[in-house]
């Protein structure tokens, strides 16, 4: 027999799921600022109160896509092989994830992607929350690097560049979905590409 625990955590990962996609529905349809909390919970069919306990912030309905992937650099950083750098494990886990069409390489071309990636750049709110991911992302990358590392700027300015050669290419990737080129099409390209801009940051962009 299933344990009470299971049966509550999976009830509320269904309450979760309903909100999530009534969100992403409404603002899709008919634009986030257009959308309030109280019309996606009523789609959801949840309170306002429970709403707000799986997402603090009318911005969490979307950006909470990303939320798994925040410290996903940082964590790479700490699993990877003995002896294997660091840029050497991000540059293999950027490189699987564009072999998977991962969303967060850019490289996937299902409509609701493209979508999702327009709303959050034409929205400024949502923007600037996204802007804020990345420098979360940023700080426990530097943490990250900085437990093997007692220089007091290299981890900081290593995480940096790391994170901007990742959206760049991430952003690169996107426009190319959007503008409609198939994943399995530009796969070759965005690989050469990413091969190409972590050669230079090893190399440190002599």
């Amino acid at each position: 027999m299933e344990a009470p625990t299971g049966l509550r955590e999976r009830k509320k990962q269904r309450t979760y799921q309903a909100i999530s996609h009534a969100a992403i529905s409404l603002f899709l349809a008919r634009g986030f600022e257009e959308v309030s909390v109280v019309d996606v919970a009523a789609e959801a069919e949840v309170s306002k109160r429970t709403l707000f306990k799986y997402f603090p912030t009318k911005e969490d309905l979307v950006l909470h896509v990303f939320a798994d992937h925040e410290d996903e650099a940082a964590r790479v950083v700490r699993a990877r092989r003995p002896n294997e750098s660091p840029l050497a494990a991000l540059h293999a886990h950027f490189l699987a994830g564009l072999d998977r069409h991962d969303a967060a390489t850019g490289l996937c071309d299902e409509q609701v992607v493209a979508q999702i990636y327009e709303l959050l750049t034409s929205t400024p709110t949502l923007a600037a929350r996204l802007l804020q991911y990345s420098a979360r992302s940023e700080s426990a990358l530097a943490t990250a690097l900085a437990e093997t590392d007692d220089d007091p700027l290299r981890p900081r300015v290593t995480a940096a560049a790391i994170v901007a050669v990742q959206r760049t290419l991430a952003q690169d990737n996107q426009r190319r979905m959007t503008a409609g080129e198939s994943a399995q099409a530009r796969h070759p390209a965005a690989v050469a590409e990413a091969d190409q801009a972590f050669t230079l940051l090893r190399n440190g962009f002599h």
